[in-house]
């Protein structure tokens, strides 16, 4: 699976970013509160693109950790590893728009790591 095209376009009002167009996707806004962090983890049928919406997130992918402003986004590869986390006393949960590409199931989870006893 290639990884997306988001398209940004101009307007006289202001600017829309598309990220899909008439594909199959499931679309979720991930939050995760201060102190915390998500499995590290990993889907073998679905790619999925994450876009910042807060300051603060931190995104571990294949083991290289991204620290992305507000709006930018990060293409999660599938097979690749991965886990949002807000770090210990930051202000407020931090939030990822989750857009995932390919046949979504959330039985599609495979933990390697988890702070909830959710690992195999």
């Amino acid at each position: 699976m290639d990884q997306p095209k988001p398209l940004h376009v101009d307007k006289p009002w202001g600017s829309f970013d598309q990220f899909s167009l008439n594909e199959k996707s499931t679309v979720k806004i991930l939050t995760c509160n201060p102190g915390h962090q998500l499995s590290l983890q990993k889907h073998e049928h679905r790619g999925e693109l994450w876009v910042a919406l807060d300051q603060g997130a931190v995104i571990e992918i294949d083991g290289r950790h991204h620290r992305p402003g507000i709006g930018e986004s990060l293409w999660l590869p599938i097979g690749s590893t991965h886990r949002l986390s807000c770090p210990e006393g930051h202000p407020h949960a931090v939030r990822i728009l989750e857009i995932s590409f390919g046949t979504f199931d959330e039985s599609d989870i495979r933990r390697l790591e988890d702070n909830y006893g959710r690992t195999p």
